[in-house]
């Protein structure tokens, strides 16, 4: 089993400056029960399936598997999507040795800015720029699973 350990955290500050690589996503959720979240994504021209599992009691840390599919089997099984899409535009950033994905939010969720960073270990130490904000790891209100039950608009 992959799993995936990431931290999370709002953005505070300019960072498109800093931007390597920017690329657009759209993703709907066939499931999003905190157990098995499965994702279809496409992920500029390319698209994905992902699924999910519960996170850890610090949230850093789950099970994550993916695959890439054709583009045109995502646009069909967002057909069978819950209500609720996440638009959003993923900015890589690297700082030191590691890379943040930042992503900008749009639609419903507009104004948010959110940036991650996988890491090997949780306790794992990273630089930490100056535009990186509050973290907000662990908390559900800003999985994108979530984001699209309660958008960033209505909180």
């Amino acid at each position: 089993m992959a799993q995936e350990i990431e931290r999370k955290f709002l953005v505070k500050g300019d960072f498109k400056k800093f931007a390597k690589k920017n690329t657009r996503i759209t993703q709907g959720y066939l499931s999003s029960v905190p157990e098995r979240t499965v994702r279809v994504r496409i992920k500029g021209e390319n698209g994905f399936i992902t699924i999910k599992g519960i996170g850890n009691e610090s949230g850093a840390s789950r099970y994550e598997w993916e695959k890439e599919i054709a583009v045109s089997e995502v646009n069909e099984l967002l057909k069978l999507c819950e209500p609720g899409v996440i638009d959003k535009t993923r900015f890589l950033v690297e700082s030191g040795e590691h890379t943040f994905e930042v992503d900008e939010f749009y639609g419903e969720n507009d104004g948010l800015i959110v940036a991650e960073i996988e890491l090997s270990d949780e306790n794992e130490d990273f630089i930490k720029p100056e535009w990186l904000g509050q973290e907000v790891t662990g908390d559900v209100k800003y999985f994108n699973s979530m984001l699209m039950k309660n958008p960033y608009k209505n909180w």
